[in-house]
């Protein structure tokens, strides 16, 4: 943010001016998105972020996406939370390979008021002494909550959207879009920095897309981080048979995203596995900035590329990881 104060950060956005952005000729959005992040953004830097499932399976939820809903024959495994020093080794090798931000994820409905919410404020404690931007998705959070968190040393919060609030009841019908919206709020009112993003692929419109970045786009303060995901399509859920979603697509996301709000950092999040490397390039030409990758080689439940593969492919693109700023 700090290459162009001048550039005032617009929240007026319209939906016919991001749609109108979004359907660009291709080769013109990329080189405007390309621009913008020039004026915003370090251009070779890209955020690595580590993300951990600290509680596996077992989700009261019904998203139609999602391997963890409890309601859906899926191959995962139901995982009890992680013990405290099991997450810290993870956060001190993913720092060591080069990631600045940690992001704990539980496969909770919303945040309970008991022992396992504890051990969460113990975590991310620990993960803030390592010297790693911490970041939870622990589900819908109240303000009381939200503040214990940023007591904590919380960095981040992420609770994405996943799609435009006219088609949210075809993915979900256990919780509203507005309960999203309120979780983002108490994130906010408790200093927390805001992720959040969404997923395409679950058979929604260009038109559902735009307006789900409308809705980020409008805030009064832009998400920080904003992860386009393009759908893992995991075997035993509703949506397993949808079609790959198209790389351009894909591109014409991120490059709207990034246009639409260029102080953020747009992650190239779900999906990546499915990406080889050229794809890849041209979501950093159109602005994406920010990468999930680990020993691991899983996002959450979903395969993801390693943090080798990922280096090669930084060296051959001339790109670095982003270094931690909290340090």
């Amino acid at each position: 943010m700090h290459m162009n104060q001048k550039e005032r950060l617009r929240h007026d956005w319209t939906r016919a001016e991001l749609f109108a952005i979004y359907n660009k000729p291709l080769l013109e959005l990329v080189y405007e998105a390309a621009s913008v992040h020039r004026k915003w953004h370090n251009p070779e830097e890209v955020q690595i972020s580590t993300l951990l499932s600290v509680k596996t399976g077992g989700c009261p939820e019904d998203c139609s996406y999602c391997g963890q809903a409890a309601r859906y024959h899926t191959d995962i495994k139901v995982q009890a939370l992680l013990p405290t020093e099991t997450v810290l080794t993870h956060a001190r090798k993913a720092k060591e390979n080069g990631s600045s931000r940690f992001c704990m994820a539980a496969a909770w409905r919303e945040v309970r008021d008991n022992r396992d919410f504890d051990r969460i404020i113990d975590m991310v404690k620990g993960v803030n002494d390592i010297g790693l931007e911490v970041c939870c998705t622990l589900g819908m959070l109240t303000e009381s909550q939200a503040k214990r968190l940023q007591e904590a040393g919380l960095y981040a919060y992420n609770h994405n959207l996943d799609t435009s609030e006219e088609y949210y009841d075809e993915i979900i019908s256990t919780r509203t879009f507005n309960n999203r919206i309120n979780t983002i709020n108490n994130v906010r009112k408790a200093g927390i920095t805001v992720c959040s993003g969404g997923i395409i692929g679950l058979g929604e419109t260009v038109a559902d897309r735009i307006a789900m970045l409308l809705t980020l786009a409008t805030m009064e303060l832009h998400p920080e981080s904003v992860p386009i995901n393009a759908l893992a399509r995991v075997k035993g859920t509703p949506l397993e048979n949808n079609p790959k979603v198209d790389i351009w697509d894909m591109v014409r996301m991120i490059a709207t995203a990034r246009i639409a709000m260029p102080a953020s950092i747009v992650r190239l999040s779900a999906g990546r596995v499915e990406m080889n490397e050229t794809e890849q390039a041209w979501c950093f030409m159109a602005g994406a900035n920010s990468i999930f990758s680990g020993e691991r080689e899983t996002l959450l439940v979903t395969p993801n590329p390693g943090m080798s593969d990922d280096m090669t492919m930084f060296a051959r693109l001339g790109l670095k990881p982003k270094v931690c700023q909290t340090t």
